[in-house]
Parts: structure tokens; sequence; C-alpha cells
């Protein structure tokens, strides 16, 4: 199935990790989630940077992305919110 819209629409994953489930099975299922968005005619896959929240595993977007780049070949791929004041801006510039 397609998604048929004259407006792009995109994703935003925060990466839950569900009751019973690790970080590494959440990332994995974000991973098929990014397939599936772009199989399903999404324009963007954006992922979300948390900190400090056992229920998200999206402390590194650019970890998240880079895997997702493995197995996706259309869709564009970028960070929903970068806390800039987390990482120096010259290392944000270079990594996306």
């Amino acid at each position: 199935m397609s998604v048929s819209s004259p407006l792009p629409l995109s994703v935003l994953d925060l990466v839950p990790v569900s009751l019973g489930s690790s970080a590494a099975e959440s990332v994995e299922a974000a991973l098929a989630y990014a397939k599936a968005a772009e199989d399903a005619g999404f324009t963007r896959y954006w992922v979300a940077e948390h900190h400090n929240m056992g229920a998200l595993a999206s402390s590194v977007p650019l970890a998240v992305l880079a895997a997702a780049s493995q197995r996706t070949t259309r869709i564009r791929l970028g960070s929903g919110g970068v806390m800039l004041p987390n990482h120096a801006p010259l290392s944000v510039a270079e990594g996306y």
C-alpha cells in the first residue's frame, strides 16, 4: 500500500522501548519501521533525540539514522531535533 497525498508525509520516531523489550530490540523495530515508511511512500523518516528516559532508545539519532540508511534507498532521513547544549555545534554539523 502506498500513501497517496499531495502533501509530503513524514514519520517522527522516538524509538519507544516497549515493556519487556530491550533497547536493541526497539532500535531493530525502528529500522523495520523506517523501511515500512519508505515502502508506504512516506517522504521522510525523522528520529528525535531524547536522554535519560528508559522508555525511549533515541539518545543518539545519528546512530539510528546511519543504520536506517543501510535498510532504505529512497526515503530522506533526518533528526527531529538535536539538543545543542549536549553537543559541540561543529560535531553536529559534521555528523549530519
